[in-house]
């Protein structure tokens, strides 16, 4: 949520190919995404995708700052740093619905409830027979529709807004889960996002979050990718963002590709081998780090 003037300002969160997800077929005991066969490729290739969405950030108070010592000494080693990547608007909102629909479905604020039909990278996934899952921590319970509660917040959860992505897809972060799904988005509750707290609270809650879902990619080709929503105060009006990728798939460097979120999306979809979604039908998927 982009915060007023006289306040503090906002930011947070990321996607032709050799290989996909979709093409591969589950075998008949029902395989999980690491099970699925892959193949390598120069192109953007894994065998499942974790997406965490952080709030409120410019690149340059993530990267480089001394208040994200894991991020910076720990992930970005690893990681391919998206050095021109950037949000779609403001605030919050639109960013959350661009990312996950390939459209802000013309929201312009952080209002709520609404109701969306159009297609979106959880419907594409599940009506390919693959899975989706996204979870939000603090949220009451496992397909709650509230607008608030507590430091959950509706509007950082694009998909409870769309009627073709199930309640059971909707569901409270704890704890990662293995296997993950095709692709799983988490979204950390207000404070742990750097929304309502200090960016030193949300690299803290990435070092105690990330290291299983790091691990499990390590074993079985899995892709992590860290975002910002939006970026805030937006200092140099660009609302560049930081966005990581990390992975075996993966070349730790520093990418200066001009992308967004909707790039993100596109990636993710040449991944998994759906359709392309809207606007990122006209986004360019990722480039130069796959291995």
């Amino acid at each position: 949520m982009k915060i007023s003037a006289p306040c503090i300002a906002a930011t947070a969160i990321l996607f032709v190919a050799c290989a996909s997800l979709g093409s591969a077929i589950p075998n008949a005991g029902g395989a999980t995404p690491a099970s699925i066969a892959r193949a390598a490729g120069s192109g953007p290739h894994a065998s499942s995708v974790v997406v965490v969405i952080m709030e409120n950030r410019d690149y340059d108070l993530i990267v480089g700052s001394s208040q994200a010592p894991y991020i910076n000494k720990t992930l970005v080693p690893e990681a391919a740093l998206l050095t021109n990547s950037h949000a779609i608007g403001h605030p919050s909102q639109p960013n959350y619905l661009a990312f996950f629909s390939g459209s802000t479905q013309g929201i312009t604020d952080d209002s709520c409830p609404h109701t969306f039909t159009s297609e979106n990278a959880g419907a594409e996934l599940l009506a390919a027979g693959l899975t989706f899952d996204g979870y939000s921590e603090s949220m009451p319970s496992d397909g709650y529709t509230g607008c608030s509660s507590g430091e959950y917040a509706r509007k950082h959860n694009p998909w409870v807004n769309f009627t073709n992505v199930p309640a059971a897809s909707n569901l409270v972060y704890e704890r990662f889960v293995t296997p993950p799904s095709t692709l799983t988005i988490i979204v950390p509750n207000l404070c742990n996002d750097m929304h309502d707290c200090s960016t030193r609270t949300g690299d803290t809650w990435l070092k105690k979050n990330l290291p299983p879902i790091l691990t499990y990619d390590t074993a079985n080709n899995g892709l992590f990718i860290l975002t910002w929503d939006e970026a805030d105060p937006d200092a140099n009006g660009k609302n560049q963002i930081a966005t990581l990728l990390i992975g075996p798939m993966i070349k730790p460097g520093k990418y200066d590709q001009n992308v967004n979120h909707y790039a993100v999306l596109h990636t993710i979809e040449k991944i998994a081998g759906i359709p392309c979604t809207a606007n990122a039908c006209q986004a360019p998927v990722l480039k130069k780090m796959w291995r």
